[in-house]
Order: C-alpha cells, then structure tokens, then sequence
C-alpha cells in the first residue's frame, strides 16, 4: 500500500469522530488541472474563475474549489454576509477579529465592493489570501503543486482562534478532496471536482485533536464550549421552546465564531448538513444569545447553510435534529407543536428571517414526531408579519392562506404556494363573503379575517391552546406587529386584545368574546 493511500485511509479514520461528509465522487485528476469538459462541454465562467485564480497565484485549483464549497457550495448569496460577516464564495471576512476581505483588496487591487459582489473577484481574492498564507508559511514553489502541504495554510484560513476548530475547518476541506464534489452554482452552471487521493500535512495541527467529547446534555453530541462572552450564566425564565436556526455559514466556521469572544452570539446547538453531526456549546441551563425576546426560555439549534439554498438542508440533517428537538421536548416537557418549536423569525423581538422558505416544516414536525400546528393541514400559518399577496406571489405565505381558504370552503385546489387564477377566484369569493374589498389581493383586512375564521369562544388571560393561537395569529395581521403565536393568553396578548379593542371602537377589557370574534373575521 503506498504513502498517499494510506495517509487517504488515517485521513478517512480521523473523520470518523467528525462523521462521515457524503458528495460526489469522480475520475481522479492532477491538482492544478481544469477539469475535462463533459460531453463536449466547455468548462463555465465560474469554473474558468478558478483556473485563472489558481495560475495567478499557483494555488492548486482542488484546493480552491473544496474550500470554495465547504464555505458557501459555491454561491455567492448575492453580496450578503454570512454571520461571521464573510462575503461570496470564497468567505471573505470582514470582522474585528479576520480582515480576509481587506488583505484580498491589498493584495489585488479590487474594491471591497467589488470582492463582496463580483464573483471572479472574489475567487481571486481567496486564492490572493491563500498565497499570502502560504509565502508567510515559507512554503516554496515546489511545495505549492502538492495540494497535501496546503493543510496549514487551509486551517489558517478559517479563522478558528482554537486549533482543535482550525483543524474540523481543514479536515473538512480535505475531506471534500478525498471524496469529490459536484455543484450547482446559482446560475445553473455544474461545476465538479473529482476525487482524489489525499494525504494532509497537518503540521502543528497534527496534535489538535478534532472535537472528541461527549454533551453533557444530549449524549449524542459532542461539546465544544462557546466563549464565555457569547452568552450568560443560568437562565431567568424555564426552557418552554425550542428556536430553529440557520447559520448564514458554515459548521465549522459558526462552531469558530461561537468561540470567538468578540461574537456576542451562541446557539446551543449546532447541526452539520452533510451528515447531521450536532456539536453542543451552550449548556441547555445557561442562556445562549440567538433569539432575542427568546434566549430566556429558548433552546437554540444552529443548522449550517444559508436560508436561499437548499442543498444545505440534508436528509441526514433533518433526520438528527429533529431527534434532538424531541430528545429536548421529551426532557423539558415542551409540547411538540409550531407553537413551541419555531423558527428565529417568528420570536418576536426579530428582524431574521430564517430558517427560511426552504425549510421543510412539515417534513420536520413528521420526524420530532408531534403537530405540524393550528388547522393549516401541516402548512406553516405563524409568521412575524403577514405580507401584501396578489396575483404572482409565491412562498410560505401563499400556502397559508391557500390552505385557510381551503378551510373556510373556498377551494384553491392543491396547496403549492403559488399565487394563480384559482387563488385569484377563491380570494375574491371570500372577499365578498366577509363584506370585504373584493380585489383579489390578500391584505391586513383579509389576512386578519381569514387567520381568525373559526368558532367564537370566550378567551382571557390564562386561556391556553389552537384557539388562542389563531386569536394571536390574527391580531398579528391586524395590529400590523407581531404578537407571539405560542397559544398561551399572557400579559402581551391581554395587552394586544386591549390595543385592537380601542383601535376599533369596542368595548376595552382584555377578553375576546362575540364581538371581539365578530371584529376580527370582519377582517376590521
């Protein structure tokens, strides 16, 4: 068995502990070579990105694309920052603690504007802060045509103030190498990096064991302690609901910037894409800062990726967090609803968005193993604020009201979030139905009637339940701001009923009877 074999099978040994990273495997080439068009196909304006970026500054084109894709798959996110503040493909960073964007406009002469939105530029500037790496490293030209003597200059690139996370950055790329990749740029061109053998030089990393020791919370998670500074000792409220994050980065980089005491945020969870490995860093008793108005009873579950791609939500990802969420609903007697297991965007308090569109909630909610919530035919129905919808519109919010329509007898036919002439015609005849506008558009007054159609019981403080849901649903729509939908009758929501009572000229005193109901599926 030769050296580069057996080094590829320790490599594949180590990763055991980080769990098996899954992609595409190809034809083995040389490191620096452009791949060979397909079926006469001439390589893509990305991939040709690459060749000229890796000859510019003799980086092994491998190298380049594997952390290219560990990073982002290869998308640009349209210009916008990961959460450690990195930019395009290449994660560019631009924080108080790594200015990879700045030494790229250094060395290359592109504009940061340029770097963060241009993708060729961006490809040239991660190749530029490779090379920098490298020449600081003392490693001669020789040594840069072996993709296998780049593994310091990799973990390095990451950013990780601790060697065991610089060392999951690196293995991780490697591993990537080792297996191949096969991608989808946002533009539709397929880009594939074939498999090859590897055997890293790890260098000083060799002894920074990867991430070994087991969550003192959830057994089958490993623990990587957040810095200190990124979140607060003992909670002042009970753990009542589970918060479902997206990273907007990747495992190992989020996993980096949770020990990073400049952060000021941490998750207590974090859930690889590839193969659902969860590393825990906040202690299930101690108050992560990932929610806002939800850090004090919330438990928060990073998932890597960004919420406008969804080939970061794996089955394997899905899969192992959902058995974590039901492993926490078990253990803190959290009902297993969309009332209590809610995305970021829907704690009120937020300006995010994730986990997005593309997060399958139903399909989640099927494998926690609990409701896919509140008469919506497993369709998500809470929202932080309900939009404008027409003729054209599509998303989650489209197959909420397709489905409340459904509901109420106005069939849209199948619910797939795509606002057309049937969605058109049923709007409208339930538009005239409640004495409504009868314009076919769904706005406050139409989403408040809809959210609120339903039997009329008498609710207070201290009521509990879908009925109380749908009310803070409703009042959410109307008021024009987000009453939490977590189907318990608090002071908020007696203070929301009080503030739609007054603004609508009805008797004030907190408690939704008849004429409350009758207001609110008045769409007033």
């Amino acid at each position: 068995m030769n050296r580069r074999t057996t080094h590829s099978l320790q490599l594949r040994a180590a990763l055991a502990v980080l769990g098996t990273l899954t992609v595409l495997v190809g034809v083995v080439q040389p490191a620096m070579a452009a791949p060979r068009p397909e079926g006469g196909t001439a390589p893509g304006p990305v991939s040709r990105d690459f060749t000229r970026a890796a000859a510019e500054f003799d980086v092994p084109r491998d190298v380049l694309i594997a952390l290219g894709y560990g990073e982002t798959h290869l998308d640009d996110h349209a210009g916008l920052p990961s959460q450690a503040g990195g930019y395009g493909v290449m994660h560019l960073v631009s924080n108080p603690d790594q200015h990879t964007l700045e030494l790229a406009s250094r060395i290359t002469g592109e504009t940061p504007r340029d770097l963060r939105r241009n993708t060729a530029a961006n490809i040239r500037g991660g190749a530029a802060v490779l090379r920098a790496y490298a020449d600081d490293a003392g490693l001669g030209r020789a040594r840069r045509h072996d993709a296998d003597a780049w593994y310091p200059i990799v973990a390095r690139y990451g950013g990780a103030t601790e060697p065991s996370s610089a060392r999951l950055y690196a293995d991780t790329v490697y591993a990537f190498l080792a297996d191949g990749v096969q991608a989808r740029t946002p533009d539709g061109e397929e880009l594939t990096l074939p498999a090859r053998p590897v055997a890293p030089e790890r260098g000083r990393y060799e002894a920074a064991v990867a991430p070994a020791a087991q969550s003192p919370d959830y057994p089958s998670a490993l623990w990587v302690a957040a810095s200190t500074s990124n979140y607060a000792a003992g909670r002042t409220a009970s753990i009542s609901k589970v918060v479902i994050h997206v990273t907007q980065g990747s495992y190992a980089g989020t996993i980096s910037w949770f020990q990073n005491p400049t952060a000021e945020v941490s998750a207590h969870y974090v859930v690889r894409s590839s193969d659902g490995q969860i590393t825990q860093m906040v202690r299930d008793k101690d108050t992560a800062w990932h929610a806002r108005s939800g850090n004090a009873s919330g438990i928060g579950i990073e998932h890597e990726g960004y919420i406008d791609d969804p080939t970061w939500f794996t089955d394997a990802m899905y899969r192992s967090s959902a058995a974590l969420t039901a492993y926490l609903c078990d253990r803190y007697v959290i009902p297993k609803d969309r009332a209590h297991i809610v995305g970021h965007s829907e704690v009120p308090g937020n300006d995010h968005t994730d986990p997005g569109p593309n997060w399958n909630w139903t399909y989640y909610m099927q494998l926690v193993g609990g409701s896919t919530g509140g008469g919506g035919g497993g369709v998500q129905l809470t929202f932080p604020s309900y939009d404008t919808l027409r003729a054209g519109s599509s998303g989650a919010q489209v197959s909420a009201a397709q489905s409340l329509l459904n509901a109420q007898g106005f069939g849209v036919g199948t619910v797939d979030g795509s606002f057309g002439a049937k969605t058109t015609t049923a709007v409208t005849a339930f538009q005239r139905a409640r004495g409504l506008g009868a314009d076919g558009v769904v706005g406050a007054r139409t989403w408040t009637a809809l959210l609120s159609a339903g039997t009329v019981p008498s609710l207070r403080q201290g009521s509990t339940g879908a009925d109380v849901q749908r009310l803070q649903r409703s009042l959410t729509a109307a008021l024009g701001r987000t009453v939490s939908a977590d189907g318990d009758f608090g002071s908020g929501t007696e203070q929301a009923v009080r503030d739609y009572q007054s603004s609508r000229s009805l008797s004030v005193d907190g408690q939704v009877g008849p004429a409350t109901w009758g207001a609110l599926q008045a769409g007033r």
